[in-house]
């Protein structure tokens, strides 16, 4: 399947250099990035949450789950996990369970894990099990100046 098209356009549109590292099929984050051979705490799990207000893109580290009770607490809302349906929904170019990082392409407000913050190199999957994108943690910045940035998740 390869990089997503949504995703695709959305940084060649923004001027992103990016880099796309294909791997054997993995179905979590750690395998890819143990399988592309990269750095696992560089690696960022996307998880589609939803609320009455709509659904949110979690980032946090490959090792890390997102803290549900955490989440809700800060942002004063009842907080879920997305249905795998609504997932494939709304990411219909991705393979199912293979949500990028970058929610701006598919209308999902983002928030990011504290620890992936100060990354110099960051990876996440590009819409499928076999690749992984590359990007510069300045530019996963850039391209989303308004998410908000707190302690999100917990280490398995």
């Amino acid at each position: 399947m390869g990089l997503a098209i949504s995703l695709q356009e959305y940084l060649e549109r923004c001027d992103v250099p990016y880099e796309v590292i294909e791997h054997q099929r993995a179905t979590t984050m750690l395998a890819a990035a143990h399988c592309a051979g990269v750095p696992e705490e560089k690696v960022a799990k996307a998880v589609l949450q939803e609320d009455e207000d709509g659904y949110m893109l979690a980032l946090v580290p490959a090792a890390c789950a997102v803290e549900l009770g955490r989440l809700s607490r800060m942002l004063q809302r009842r907080i879920g996990l997305a249905t795998e349906s609504e997932v494939a929904e709304l990411f219909g170019d991705c393979e199912t369970g293979a949500v990028p990082a970058l929610g701006t392409p598919y209308g999902v407000e983002v928030l990011i894990d504290d620890r992936l913050d100060g990354c110099d190199d960051l990876y996440f999957e590009g819409g499928d099990h076999r690749s992984l994108v590359h990007i510069r943690g300045r530019d996963l910045r850039r391209l989303l100046p308004e998410a908000l940035h707190a302690r999100i998740g917990t280490a398995h």
